[in-house]
């Protein structure tokens, strides 16, 4: 696939890994350990955006826990319309953009967010899009936090294969997390794996 076919498949996603999806799962491991970092490394008014936030099950979570200053990108614009059914207080008080990851983040400033985080979007952007890391690097003020998937789940993220395909359907792209952003210069503070992904919290430079 190229990255426009990546890009577009995401973009009019329905059904399984659509946003409607997700918001029926609601939070779930990774949402609770989102809270359990923030708590610990950041005040309740920092600003924390999601790259690929989709009807916002995480950002809501977050929302019921205390914070406030929220932001979020999703390619699939339908995604805010089901952020409005099933998350209404989130889709009122939010921000959030529509668009390519690729598109949108090199509009922000430096150090625009105290937090960055990211759940199983990363793996799903193309090597030609590699670059976008640094973007992504560029904006986070304090942390990043990245859940992706790296091996927990069979046939996902193994390191002796390039790219697998989920449900035969789309691809995710195996890296070496540690090593994409401490060559931009990022400490890894925290490392945990949960039953599907690998949750690594980083501290900007």
């Amino acid at each position: 696939m190229d990255p426009d076919d990546v890009r577009n498949d995401w973009a009019s996603r329905s059904g399984k890994f659509s946003p409607a999806y997700y918001a029926e799962l609601g939070p779930n491991e990774v949402s609770e350990t989102l809270v359990n970092v923030l708590d610990h490394y950041v005040h309740d008014d920092a600003r924390i955006i999601e790259l690929g936030c989709g009807s916002g099950r995480h950002l809501a979570h977050l929302q019921t826990n205390g914070y406030g200053n929220l932001l979020g990108i999703d390619i699939n614009d339908e995604s805010f319309d089901v952020m409005a059914e099933h998350y209404p207080r989130l889709a009122e008080s939010g921000t959030f953009h529509t668009g390519a990851l690729e598109d949108i983040v090199t509009e922000f400033e430096d150090d625009a967010f105290d937090v960055v985080y990211s759940v199983e979007t990363l793996q799903h952007i193309h090597p030609d899009d590699a670059w976008v890391f640094e973007e992504v690097a560029r904006i986070a003020g304090d942390l990043l936090i990245i859940a992706e998937n790296e091996g927990n789940s069979p046939e996902r993220g193994r390191e002796d294969t390039a790219v697998s395909y989920v449900d035969d359907e789309f691809p995710l792209y195996h890296r070496n997390w540690k090593q994409v952003f401490s060559e931009l210069g990022f400490a890894q503070l925290i490392r945990e794996p949960t039953s599907r992904d690998t949750i690594r919290v980083f501290r900007a430079p």
